[in-house]
């Protein structure tokens, strides 16, 4: 694993714990995942989601909080998701738009692609709208090799924005 990777699990998993520490029932949006896996490890209750997230039934009627780990810049249409969530808490994260570099797509890999990269006030403005009240935000830098002007400045620059939101 990257230590960018690991970084970004470290602080991802620190934010979780301050809303709700272990043993809590967690639907993860999206396919099982590493990160998921740790959060089993760490001591949750946690369950995914199958199927295509664009055209969502309820999502988490019997989970104590959803969680949208660099999920929702996937989707054509996040509101719709964000609007199908049952429970009570939300934790997502979401990468933030960098000045100096393009969003990220993979080109032999159709599911690897991200339609939105947000900056802070568009991400919560869309949870907002979607019928969401921001409790609790954070930001952090992504950390890697330091080969180049770009890598560089992803050292100083925050990459990740973490919300916390309730209904």
């Amino acid at each position: 694993m990257t230590k960018t990777l690991e970084r970004r699990f470290e602080h991802t998993l620190k934010f979780l714990d301050q809303t709700s520490p272990p043993p809590s029932r967690i639907l993860d949006l999206g396919t099982p995942n590493e990160l998921g896996k740790r959060m089993q490890l760490h001591g949750y209750e946690v369950s995914n989601t199958e199927g295509d997230l664009e055209c969502p039934e309820p999502l988490g009627q019997h989970a104590d909080l959803v969680t949208a780990f660099e999920i929702l810049e996937h989707l054509v249409s996040p509101a719709n998701v964000l609007r199908a969530i049952q429970a009570p808490r939300l934790i997502a994260t979401v990468p933030l738009n960098l000045w100096f570099s393009k969003a990220y797509h993979n080109p032999k890999d159709l599911w690897d692609r991200h339609y939105h990269e947000f900056e802070d006030w568009q991400f919560d403005w869309l949870l907002e709208h979607s019928g969401w009240k921001i409790v609790r935000t954070e930001k952090w830098t992504s950390y890697g090799t330091c080969n180049g002007i770009r890598p560089l400045l992803r050292r100083f620059t925050d990459r990740y924005y973490a919300v916390e939101a309730m209904r």
